[in-house]
């Protein structure tokens, strides 16, 4: 499957679309709005910050205890029953007399459960394209979302002035309705993809047997860290510029969806591995920017370009994948998502802290300058070319090296860099076999 006609004549993947687009559009929305109104509320950019993106930061809850419940519920009822309840769960965030406090309890408990959202999702996408459509598939999802989020914060940002927040979250719990009768009426019924209840115990086996590699480590902390903290800069545009946080928003959208383009569809698979350091890099240095408070066309041009540097997520997600054993797959990508998703809420609740002291210019700054020092530090394990260790049927090893390192084979398999080349194992795809189709797989959520 390589065209999007293709991809869209298969059966289910319409209504399949289409229920993500409209959470993506209510997430977008709702999540503007209630920043707007706990800012209004409290004047306090922690807690706006922290309204926007606090799910994300409780989704580390739901990782370490619910996300072997993606596989074990059928997925018709996970995506129906999910955007009911995040609908619900808006719908009362926009009582008019909710307490700020009462607000944050229903984000507490909404995010934990929306952790399985990936999982589900994900995983359903796989059963409906089957592996020869799954990325391209995962690209259009990529893509439609940057669109989305530019619609999503620039109408948001129109509703909140047009209608108040308490409108605009209402309009978002509508979304999410939508979204449940277009996945409970569209989708088929579909079994559960593991037998068994779901447990504590084998969430936290899987997760434990992902984490126990050393390259899989470094990539994973590739995808979380650097990305959170530059969300926690996007965290404070409410704060730092009030009447313009919509168009700050949609520039970013804006730019990611032009990261997606550019590195999915244009650069060379070769060139790939290579370009994630300079990517995370592009993703933080503009906003250094933010120290000297720049005029608003500036601000703007300085997220449009720092945005694009979110599409390392491509070559780091391919990297991931070379290096982890296909029986884990799904978990391994539920653990990225939710993983990324957290550490975001953990750079904004930082970006809030770090502007309650100073201000929100300062608070982007360090949280750019906190990115950079990290992505330097990543950046030996993710060069081309370093030891990557293609995995076992059991997906352990600690060290990244290949199993022959304790045969004796000594030098002779080492290339002149000193480092052991991949070595292919029968029925798997090297990393430089695994090519992705024209257009880039989503980022996590």
């Amino acid at each position: 499957m390589r065209s999007y006609r293709q991809l869209f004549r298969t059966p289910e993947f319409t209504p399949f679309f289409l229920t993500s687009a409209l959470q993506v559009g209510a997430q977008t929305m709702s999540g503007l709005a209630l920043g707007h109104r706990v800012y209004a509320a409290t004047g306090s950019p922690l807690l706006s910050a922290l309204a926007m993106f606090g799910p994300a930061l409780a989704q580390v809850i739901g990782a370490a205890t619910l996300l072997s419940a993606a596989d074990r519920i059928p997925p018709r009822t996970a995506l129906t029953g999910l955007a009911l309840l995040l609908g619900l769960g808006t719908a009362v965030q926009a009582l008019p007399a909710l307490p700020v406090w009462a607000a944050f309890a229903v984000l507490l408990a909404l995010g934990p459960v929306s952790s399985l959202g990936g999982g589900v999702r994900y995983g359903l996408l796989h059963e409906i394209l089957a592996r020869e459509g799954y990325l391209l598939g995962r690209s259009v999802l990529n893509m439609s979302a940057g669109l989305l989020q530019i619609c999503g914060f620039a109408a948001g940002g129109v509703l909140v002035t047009v209608l108040s927040a308490r409108g605009t979250l209402l309009a978002g719990a509508g979304l999410y309705a939508a979204a449940a009768a277009v996945a409970r009426y569209g989708l088929g019924r579909r079994p559960p993809r593991a037998a068994g209840r779901p447990s504590v115990a084998d969430t936290w086996r899987n997760n434990a047997r992902l984490w126990s590699a050393g390259p899989r480590r470094t990539v994973y902390l590739a995808l979380w860290v650097p990305n959170g903290l530059i969300v926690g800069c996007e965290s404070l545009y409410v704060p730092y510029a009030p009447r313009h946080a919509g168009l700050l928003f949609a520039c970013g959208a804006l730019g990611m969806l032009t990261g997606d383009i550019l590195i999915g569809r244009y650069v060379p698979r070769r060139w790939r591995p290579r370009l994630c350091v300079p990517l995370c890099l592009l993703l933080a240095v503009p906003y250094l920017l933010f120290a000297v408070r720049p005029a608003l066309p500036l601000a703007l041009a300085a997220v449009l370009l720092a945005t694009v540097g979110y599409a390392a997520n491509l070559p780091l997600q391919e990297r991931l994948m070379s290096l982890t054993p296909d029986e884990l797959s799904g978990h391994a990508l539920g653990l990225h998502s939710s993983g990324m998703l957290t550490l975001q809420g953990v750079g904004a609740a930082l970006a809030g802290a770090v502007a309650e002291r100073t201000s929100p210019t300062t608070a982007m700054a360090t949280m750019a300058a906190a990115s950079v020092v990290v992505t330097v530090a990543l950046a030996p394990g993710l060069r081309p070319g370093g030891p990557e260790r293609r995995p076992t049927q059991d997906g352990d090893g600690d060290d990244g090296t290949s199993d022959s390192d304790s045969e004796g084979d000594g030098d002779r398999d080492r290339d002149r860099d000193g480092t052991r080349p991949c070595r292919k194992i029968p029925g798997k795809l090297t990393p430089a076999q695994r090519e992705l189709p024209p257009s880039r797989p989503s980022a996590g959520a």
